[in-house]
């Protein structure tokens, strides 16, 4: 067991630290630009009712740079696999409150991270649609309700389409693709980049290139007057760009797979925030001087011809243009998925190698050496999530990530400082403590800025509610703390 703070021996020799900066750099980058500006432009200009939206891109790069921040100093200090995992045990206490917190990060995974790879399968199904419109043809669209005393419905709207099997197989091929050694999962990573680079590149030429300042920039009336209409499209806007972004923390999950993970992670971190936000303002903007805003945000409400990039190429090359980089976004989005697998599947893994979950998905593939149960399991969960509308995936995510990860972890690390001011940090987050309070008031505006913000927090209600009855029949069963007889008297101040 590693100190409360202190850097964390390996655990798992059985695994190869072959991630370079590079590749960790990369690993990140791919999750955090996926396709989730290509296809969530629409959704986040309808929320802010206008190019003002370019508001929430902005703030959101402040919030995942404070937060990452948070995730730096975790991952320098304790660089194994796991990532909140092992942040969350070790800061709260391994064998008391750490292991309930740890294990209700495991148990909301099983949720969040199928549903952040499933919103990549279907954003690459929806630019497919884009070269075969016969895609969107719909089978069923249905809205199922289950009704709670005093706290409402829980409600998951489900729509199946053709794409919807395009989805699935997206979503199967990445489980095929990640099932082999990390050394090669390495360098497909470089090889899917590249194709990433190439579309967000020709993205931004051929929008500056056709810039108009005055469609760009046609603000609507009132577009800044700071009224609860602002602040609530303000609040949705941000929940967008904060999915927009997450991904910067991906490495954190294959710390004992990362070649001097203490120097390593938080340089991944930084870089890849900083390089992703300044890729984001430019091609947004180089959008919006192509594309009237007001078509954007009429695709947002209808949720129907997500495949704007598309369309901008089409309107300015022609329909070659338009297939071309539907192909290239269809790619992007691929490496994104790729990506969350990679990172989500050794999570299960670590937690089960620590007593704290299912044993059997610390099985390791006898010839590649990498976690082929959790692997598999969590690509099952999400192809049953490519039936969900893209929206509600979105939004249901985040939430759930605020509610019982980001919040929590950030607290935490306040904790931590305070118990163990003398412990050595690799890395120290800068401005401390500044950066820890500010993501927590950024992600707190999030939860409750918005139009009907109830209906994602009783989604992550009910699964907090139900993983604390999880753990506390499991923790009777096997007479875990809180309900351990004789517990030694020097882990009481655990």
């Amino acid at each position: 067991m590693a100190s409360p703070s202190g850097a964390a021996p390996d655990r798992d020799s059985s695994l190869v630290r072959g991630i370079s900066l590079g590749s960790a750099t990369a690993l990140n980058m791919i999750d955090m630009i996926g396709v989730g500006p290509f296809i969530t432009i629409p959704l986040i200009i309808s929320a802010a009712g206008g190019p003002q939206a370019m508001l929430g891109w902005i703030l959101g790069a402040a919030l995942a740079l404070c937060d990452g921040m948070v995730w730096a100093e975790l991952g320098a200090a304790m660089p194994g696999s796991g990532g909140s995992y092992r942040y969350l045990k070790e800061t709260y206490g391994p064998l008391r409150l750490g292991r309930l917190m740890s294990f209700l990060f495991v148990w909301q995974l099983s949720f969040s991270a199928p549903l952040s790879i499933a919103s990549g399968c279907i954003g690459l199904a929806q630019y497919a649609s884009y070269l075969v419109p016969l895609l969107e043809k719909t089978y069923l669209a249905r809205t199922l309700s289950v009704p709670l005393p005093l706290v409402g419905s829980l409600e998951a709207r489900v729509l199946i389409s053709r794409a919807t099997f395009v989805a699935i197989g997206a979503c199967v091929l990445a489980v095929l693709l990640l099932y082999r050694r990390i050394g090669v999962v390495g360098r497909l990573s470089k090889l899917l980049w590249i194709g990433v680079l190439g579309t967000v590149a020709w993205v931004i030429v051929a929008g500056l290139s056709h810039f108009d300042p005055a469609r760009a920039f046609a603000f609507p009336a009132g577009a800044f007057h700071l009224d609860y209409g602002f602040f609530a499209g303000l609040g949705s806007a941000l929940l967008i760009a904060t999915y927009d972004y997450w991904g910067y923390y991906n490495v954190c999950f294959l710390g004992d797979e990362v070649r001097d993970p203490a120097r390593t992670i938080p340089r991944a971190l930084v870089y890849s925030i900083l390089a992703v936000a300044a890729i984001y303002l430019v091609m947004n903007i180089s959008i919006l001087g192509v594309v009237p805003w007001r078509d954007l945000a009429a695709a947002g409400r209808t949720e129907t011809r997500f495949y704007v990039v598309s369309l901008m190429m089409q309107r300015l090359y022609g329909s070659w243009a338009g297939s071309v980089v539907t192909l290239l976004v269809m790619w992007t989005a691929f490496a994104s998925v790729f990506s969350l697998l990679l990172g989500y599947s050794r999570v299960p893994y670590a937690a089960a190698l620590d007593g704290n979950y299912f044993r059997g998905f610390g099985r390791v593939h006898p010839a590649g050496r990498f976690p082929q149960v959790s692997l598999l399991a969590l690509g099952m969960v999400a192809a049953c999530f490519c039936m969900l509308r893209l929206a509600d995936v979105i939004a249901t995510l985040v939430v759930i990530r605020i509610v019982i990860q980001f919040l929590v972890q950030a607290v935490g690390l306040l904790i931590l400082r305070a118990r163990h001011p003398e412990a050595p940090r690799p890395f120290r987050m800068w401005l401390y403590p500044l950066p820890a309070l500010l993501a927590i008031l950024g992600f707190i505006f999030i939860l409750i800025s918005r139009r009907n913000f109830l209906n994602e927090v009783r989604d992550a209600g009910a699964i907090l509610i139900a993983g604390l009855v999880l753990f506390a029949v499991r923790a009777r069963v096997r007479h875990e703390w809180p309900f351990q007889m004789n517990q030694d008297p020097s882990l009481r101040s655990g």
